[in-house]
C-alpha cells in the first residue's frame, strides 16, 4: 500500500509541474526508490521531472531511465548547438571567462575546463542544458582546490550549524584527499539531505561529495 501511495504522489507531482508533459513518463516505486522511465522532448524537461520526483515526501532515491526524443522539427545541428553554448556561457557572469570548453556530438554536450567553485561548474551546466536540440550534458569541468582540508571541514560544519532545517550534531563531515567531502549520519527527510549536500558543495575547492546520509523514512499523508 505504501509503495502505491508513493507512486501516485510522484505521478501527481509530475502532472502538477508546468514544465513537464508527463503523458509519456512512467513511475514505479519500491522501498522509497522512485524509478522514472519513458520519454520527454527536451533535456531540460527531463531534469525538471527528476527534480519534481525528488520533492515528493518519502522518496529517498531516484532511478532515471527517461529518454530524450526530439521531434524532427526540433533537431539542431551540432555546430549551431556549440555556438549557442559558447555564447550563453560567455554571457553568464558566474562562469569565468574562457574557463569552460564545449564539445558537441549528436546533440550531446560535454563540458570541460577548470573552475574554483562548484557553483561555477553547476552554472555552466544549467546554462547549456536548456538549449534547443540538446539531448544530454556530461559535465567534466574540474574544480581546482585552493584551500586546506581542515578549513573546508570547518566551513562546512559552520554552515550546517547556521542552517535552521539541519540538525548539525547528527552529521559527521570528513575530508578525504583534500577535496572530497564524506557526509555520514541521519537526516529526517530529503529536503534536509539536500541542504546538507548544498552546504558541502558550497565550500571552496570541493570536487566530490560522497553522501552516505541515511534518510529516515516518514509516513505518507
Amino acid at each position: 500500500m505504501y509503495e502505491a501511495i508513493l507512486r501516485q504522489h510522484v505521478r501527481d507531482e509530475l502532472e502538477f509541474e508546468p514544465r513537464i508533459d508527463a503523458t509519456h513518463i512512467n513511475v514505479a516505486a519500491d522501498n522509497g526508490v522512485a524509478a522514472l522511465s519513458g520519454y520527454v522532448t527536451s533535456y531540460a524537461e527531463k531534469q525538471a521531472a527528476i527534480a519534481a520526483a525528488r520533492r515528493v515526501k518519502g522518496v529517498r532515491a531516484i532511478v532515471d531511465e527517461i529518454d530524450v526524443r526530439l521531434p524532427s522539427d526540433k533537431k539542431v545541428a551540432d555546430k549551431l548547438i556549440a555556438k549557442r553554448a559558447i555564447d550563453v556561457l560567455a554571457w553568464d557572469p558566474m562562469v569565468p571567462s574562457s574557463a569552460v570548453q564545449v564539445l558537441v556530438h549528436e546533440g550531446w554536450i560535454t563540458l570541460t575546463g577548470n573552475v574554483e567553485w562548484n557553483y561555477q561548474k553547476q552554472a555552466a551546466e544549467n546554462d547549456v542544458l536548456k538549449l534547443s536540440g540538446v539531448l544530454g550534458v556530461t559535465n567534466e569541468i574540474r574544480i581546482v582546490p585552493e584551500i586546506e582540508a581542515v578549513e573546508v571541514k570547518n566551513k562546512i560544519e559552520k554552515a550546517l550549524r547556521r542552517h535552521a532545517g539541519v540538525e548539525a550534531n547528527a552529521i559527521q563531515v570528513t575530508i578525504v584527499d583534500k577535496d572530497t567531502v564524506v557526509l555520514e549520519g541521519e537526516v529526517d527527510n530529503w529536503e534536509e539531505q539536500n541542504a546538507v549536500e548544498n552546504a558541502a558543495w558550497s565550500a571552496p575547492g570541493v570536487k566530490l561529495v560522497d553522501d552516505r546520509l541515511r534518510v529516515l523514512r516518514q509516513p505518507l499523508t
